[in-house]
């Protein structure tokens, strides 16, 4: 009987243990949205959305816990794990962000007032996001709030003053992560609310690679960012946007 019980307790671990690494990986690649404080991978990564007895607190936005945020629901709606969230606040596609920080290393004409944002941008991050079955990107949000130079379209062989340009970067952006992770489904989720130029440019970038974009709509937000109520917004459109397409 001893022999038994011990066959079926190693079963039901087993079983248990298969379950586990049957979990859904997915990789949360983001900008402030996507933030949360002790949250992020690496954790040196800038944060907007603190914790409630953290004194950085934003007190203007009513999100307080990493379950009101967008992707912990999301990731919760459909029983999956969370890979690696590097989500950096203020972080640019490309190399080029706002006005404080150094100057840039290459001569943007028209752009003077712009820094260099290459430590944050999501081309300089493209290869640090783990190992996931699904990366979600949500990104675009600076570049339109900080007037980054759009640039001309450009797949492959860019130079390193093309990735100072939103279009050159995008492109560059979506070939690394086709490279970097093979195996992994990607899904662009577009904020609402950007210039119309970043929204034509990453529509047609996306399409060029084969890469699914999710266009936000109905966001709340409160001094830029999504509110608990904005929060839930997305959450609810990129879990129906997975469920419908990725069957999970």
């Amino acid at each position: 009987m001893k022999k038994i019980i011990s066959l079926i307790a190693l079963i039901c671990t087993l079983s248990s243990n298969v379950c586990a690494e049957e979990k859904t990986k997915i990789t949360i690649f983001g900008d402030s949205y996507s933030t949360y404080e002790g949250y992020l991978t690496p954790d040196t990564n800038e944060i907007w959305y603190f914790k409630p007895e953290n004194p950085k607190l934003n007190r203007r936005n009513d999100v307080r816990t990493v379950e009101q945020t967008w992707w912990h629901q999301v990731i919760s709606n459909l029983d999956a794990q969370l890979e690696v969230n590097n989500a950096f606040s203020g972080s640019t596609i490309c190399h080029t962000g706002y006005s404080k920080g150094p100057e840039p290393s290459v001569p943007l004409e028209g752009f003077k007032e712009h820094r260099d944002y290459t430590n944050r941008s999501f081309e300089n991050r493209s290869n640090k996001l783990g190992n996931p079955d699904i990366i979600l990107i949500c990104g675009g949000t600076n570049d339109s709030w900080c007037g980054a130079p759009i640039g001309e379209y450009v797949y492959g062989n860019q130079t390193t003053e093309q990735l100072y340009y939103f279009r050159p970067a995008m492109a560059k952006l979506l070939a690394d992560l086709r490279t970097n992770y093979p195996n992994a489904k990607l899904l662009f989720i577009l904020n609402s609310e950007l210039k119309e130029e970043i929204n034509e440019s990453v529509h047609t970038i996306c399409a060029h690679y084969s890469v699914p974009c999710l266009d936000l709509k109905d966001v709340d937000k409160q001094q830029g960012h999504p509110s608990v109520k904005g929060m839930k917004s997305i959450a609810d459109q990129v879990t129906a946007w997975i469920k419908n397409n990725l069957k999970l």
